[in-house]
């Protein structure tokens, strides 16, 4: 992660107390061209390559998880990640974090389901800890938080 500050006077985004506004830098570059298949893409994200796709049913030939799938991956994937980071911190004995994401639409609203799955002799105070860090992961609070998306044609 990289910070970066700068002088503005936009006060809708975080300032230190000298009202130097702060942006964050939270993730690489992401590249997206099309792929091999009908609707396929290929993604580049630092030294990493991936590759997105739908199933046959939306047009694609489902040879990789979808947008969506990824969504979710990233809200599972930064939940185990930080409850790892602070079971490792306090040393709580975690043997592992299973966490399941589904994502559904009802009434125009996307719906996470989160289950977490605690693996390792705790405590039920641990435990009930653990599950209130869960929500201070930094995907959720993205996801919760106001998002902007400023999209632009480059020549």
């Amino acid at each position: 992660m990289r910070i970066v500050i700068t002088r503005g006077e936009d006060e809708t985004l975080p300032t230190s107390s000298s009202g130097t506004v702060i942006f964050i830098e939270v993730m690489k570059l992401a590249r997206v061209q099309f792929g091999p298949g009908k609707v396929s893409q290929k993604i580049q994200i630092g030294s990493f390559t991936l590759a997105a796709d739908v199933t046959q049913a939306e047009g694609g030939e489902d040879t990789a998880p979808s947008p969506h799938d990824y969504l979710g991956a990233a809200l599972g994937a930064c939940t185990s990640m930080t409850l790892r980071m602070y079971a490792a911190r306090k040393a709580w004995p975690v043997e592992d974090v299973i966490t399941e994401i589904t994502l559904n639409q009802e009434d125009g609203v996307s719906k996470f389901e989160r289950k977490i799955r605690l693996i390792g002799p705790l405590n039920e105070e641990q435990r009930k800890r653990l599950l209130e860090i869960a929500e201070h992961c930094p995907v959720h609070k993205t996801l919760k938080g106001k998002i902007e998306i400023q999209t632009a044609l480059e020549p």
